[in-house]
């Protein structure tokens, strides 16, 4: 059994369309972690930070842990609803690391203040390069929804 550098982390998203990406993130959480929350945004979480989910909080959740059984069979986890952008992360005294990418990397420093508030101490900031795609630029759901590239971040044929 190897030593993780931490006992829990945490990490988050919205988890609409599974992409490589995501699959990244999950893989450093538990690559690093002995125990890793991971934070699902609700669908009104979703909503108010401007997405508008393909699927319901229920769809995301399941097709995350069957993701996670596939993938990462002896994961430990937790997945955890989100009403807000930090859920238990911020509560949790014993996490230790927050993995986030590149894009949502300011949200470490926030996190950091609102513990330091709470008499916490601040958590490890663990920054993911975002995975790109075969043309260069970066995997989102969004492009996936567009039909610009699959999950794996090829590019489709668009018939113009």
């Amino acid at each position: 059994m190897i030593m993780k550098k931490f006992a829990l982390a945490a990490l988050g998203g919205t988890f609409d369309v599974l992409h490589r990406g995501h699959m990244e993130l999950l893989r450093n959480g538990f690559e690093i972690s002995s125990k890793v929350i991971i934070g699902l945004a609700s669908d009104e979480l979703a909503r108010r930070k401007g997405k508008n989910p393909i699927h319901n909080y229920k769809q995301r959740h399941d097709t995350l842990e069957n993701a996670i059984k596939k993938n990462f069979p002896d994961a430990i986890y937790e997945i955890s609803k989100l009403e807000n952008d930090f859920g238990p992360a911020v509560l949790e005294k014993d996490v230790k690391a927050l993995v986030v990418s590149d894009e949502t990397a300011f949200q470490g420093e926030e996190l950091n203040k609102l513990r330091r508030q709470r008499n916490s101490p601040d958590v490890e900031v663990i920054v993911v390069p975002m995975e790109l795609a075969k043309d260069g630029k970066r995997i989102s759901t969004t492009r996936i929804r567009n039909s610009e590239i699959d999950s794996d971040g090829n590019i489709l044929a668009i018939d113009k």
